[in-house]
């Protein structure tokens, strides 16, 4: 299938409503879970979520959802994901990916990455907007939702070393994944300037690297400035 084939089948709602609730989790969603979440019967969900397998949009597995193994355990379930794969259409084809590729490896080479993340910080800020404010979490998650980043909230309990605790936002896509994987110390310094400027001068937000498999290497939270 190629990617106008993907794009198309969202325009089923139901399909639709499926594939964003399977998205919008950092785990794997079962057949009766997805249903559940789109209003339909599970017989209709599992063949929208299998078509949306075969188009690209979705990985499927399978494991047993009770966590247990062996006799009485049950038969594994079929289990749904985000695919990892990129799609995009435009008519005739345009082909940015492969300029983006270019562009960063003539940056790695030049050593050009405290220009880029200079630019990086420049567009950060013109992302605010005229008179905006990036002041908490919840600001900062609109816009980068805006941008695909996919922004998760979590409580911090969690928050890897240095979170201190506090509110950590999370970023499930880096919407340059194809490049930070040949190029990642330029493409996750441009990431980090990009949400540095971004928050520049608030008080109640900082940003850092924290690096996760399958996620963006950085993460926003809630300063120390902002504890009560």
């Amino acid at each position: 299938m190629d990617d106008i084939d993907a794009v198309a089948s969202l325009q089923d709602p139901v399909r639709r409503r499926l594939y964003e609730f399977v998205a919008a989790q950092d785990r794997e969603v079962g057949r009766n879970e997805a249903a559940e979440a789109a209003g339909v019967q599970r017989t209709l969900a599992a063949f929208h979520l299998d078509r949306l397998v075969e188009v690209g949009l979705l990985e499927a597995a399978s494991r047993r959802l009770t966590g247990r193994s062996g006799p009485g355990a049950g038969r594994p379930a079929k289990v749904y994901r985000r695919s990892v794969v990129e799609h995009g259409v435009s008519v005739p084809p345009r082909d940015y990916r492969t300029v983006a590729g270019l562009l960063a490896e003539a940056a790695d080479a030049a050593g050009l990455d405290m220009e880029v993340q200079d630019a990086a910080r420049r567009r950060g800020r013109a992302l605010r907007g005229p008179g905006g404010s990036c002041g908490d979490l919840g600001a900062v998650a609109k816009v980068l939702a805006e941008r695909g980043y996919a922004p998760v909230l979590e409580d911090g309990r969690d928050g890897g070393e240095g979170s201190g605790g506090r509110p950590v936002l999370r970023m499930r896509n880096c919407p340059f994944r194809v490049v930070a994987e040949q190029f990642p110390p330029l493409v996750c310094g441009m990431n980090l300037a990009l949400l540095e400027g971004l928050v520049e001068g608030s008080d109640g937000v900082r940003v850092r690297m924290d690096p996760r498999p399958g996620w963006c290497c950085v993460v926003a939270e809630t300063s120390k400035n902002n504890d009560r």
